[in-house]
């Protein structure tokens, strides 16, 4: 196995790890919510304590390219590791909400590092065609996320949930552990010996506005449905609290479906251009998040699959565009930027679905207005550029400027 393929295996594990680890708590808390507990009885407060995680998640991201230049990439990923396998191992002992939540919030701010690190590593090691490396990392990403409610309800059901925390903890850091004996990566220097073509501004400026925009609202979207998942499934059928293991592999099942997509766009878009295959994905996911809206009984795990293909679908296209329109020079701080906003929407995600759940008691309302960001969406991919010179570099070289 060459260096560049042990990077990527490694990226695309971290990337595993970086949706696990922000996932364990909307399964877990099915488990801690008891009446006289230490954290109390009541969903939506628990839920809230992740409020902090999301914000430094998203806050911490912003600074990422400009430390890379400083530390380099590979210590940063070893922070990574090691910070954020630590932290959920702290999270497993936590006694109160104060501790809860702060154990949590050092999971998000040691997590902020992979996105922006980690893809930029990535696209650099993939050369010339990242829409299939993206794709095959964006699976790596959803197994993690498909796999934290199964996973966690087994644990949690088990063991307890403090288990839930401890054994992905402990596994996160020895991925550190073998990470520091991966000879340093010289990825970039595939891109030293090529010239990135010469794009005009305006469809950057057009593409970067596009992607920014799109990077808030698909944040929200992506996040506040990771977390309501499992009790969406929970409440469609029967809050019987015996059921949480049955809960958590319909959860793994229709996220599956997500995960699935995302290989399977990654190599759409290595064959066509960015809006062709975004603009299908954005026309399903508004009807889609309607129909989970309304969905009664088992019926609603297939429609929840839907709606994951359609929003992790995206997120392959997304990282791409970066890829298309971004030097290799800027591309770890675009990707810092973009991450950056993207998690901000993210960071909102915790506090709507739990308060929205707190004055409704149940998540139709929270799936329309996701519904209604969706909207958004479609509007961003309706204004994305088509261009056929993204397929074939060379010919950038006689568009002209304006």
């Amino acid at each position: 196995m060459t260096r560049n393929a042990r990077l990527i295996t490694f990226v695309n594990a971290a990337h595993t790890v970086t949706h696990y680890s922000l996932l364990i708590l909307p399964t877990a808390v099915l488990a801690m919510a008891t009446p006289g507990g230490r954290f109390g009885g009541a969903y939506g407060p628990i839920l809230a304590l992740a409020t902090g995680m999301f914000v430094l998640y998203g806050l911490f991201s912003l600074p990422q390219g400009w430390i890379a230049q400083r530390v380099g990439r590979p210590a940063l990923m070893t922070v990574f590791f090691v910070g954020t396998g630590l932290s959920m191992v702290a999270t497993a002992f936590a006694s109160s909400p104060v501790t809860l939540a702060l154990t949590l919030a050092a999971t998000g701010l040691f997590a902020a590092i992979y996105h922006p690190i980690g893809t930029a590593m990535l696209v650099d090691a993939a050369g010339d065609k990242p829409g299939r490396a993206i794709g095959i990392n964006g699976v790596f990403g959803n197994v993690g996320v498909a796999l934290a409610p199964v996973a966690t309800a087994f644990l949690a059901s088990q063991v307890g949930w403090r288990a839930a925390f401890l054994v992905p903890g402990l596994v996160c850091v020895g991925l550190g552990i073998a990470w520091l004996r991966l000879p340093a990566p010289e990825a970039t220097a595939y891109h030293a010996a090529r010239v990135f073509p010469d794009i005009p501004r305006h469809l950057v400026r057009r593409a970067v506005i596009v992607l920014l925009l799109i990077a808030v609202v698909s944040g929200l979207v992506f996040n506040a449905f990771t977390l309501l998942l499992p009790k969406l499934i929970e409440e469609r059928l029967g809050n019987d609290p015996r059921m949480l293991p049955l809960v958590g592999s319909a959860a793994f099942a229709a996220t599956l479906c997500g995960a699935l997509t995302q290989f399977t766009v990654g190599r759409m878009i290595d064959r066509m251009t960015l809006r062709r295959v975004f603009l299908p994905i954005s026309v399903l996911l508004v009807p889609g998040l309607v129909a989970v809206s309304y969905a009664q009984g088992w019926v609603v795990v297939p429609m929840a699959a839907l709606v994951s293909a359609a929003i992790f679908g995206q997120v392959t296209v997304n990282e791409t565009m970066t890829a298309r329109y971004i030097s290799p020079a800027l591309r770890t701080r675009m990707y810092s930027v973009r991450f950056f906003v993207g998690f901000l929407g993210a960071a909102a995600a915790a506090p709507v679905v739990a308060w929205l759940h707190e004055r409704t008691g149940s998540l139709t309302l929270v799936t329309l207005v996701m519904a209604g960001f969706g909207v958004i969406t479609l509007g961003c991919a309706l204004a994305f550029p088509d261009r056929r010179e993204e397929l074939h570099p060379e010919l950038w070289a006689v568009v002209p400027a304006e």
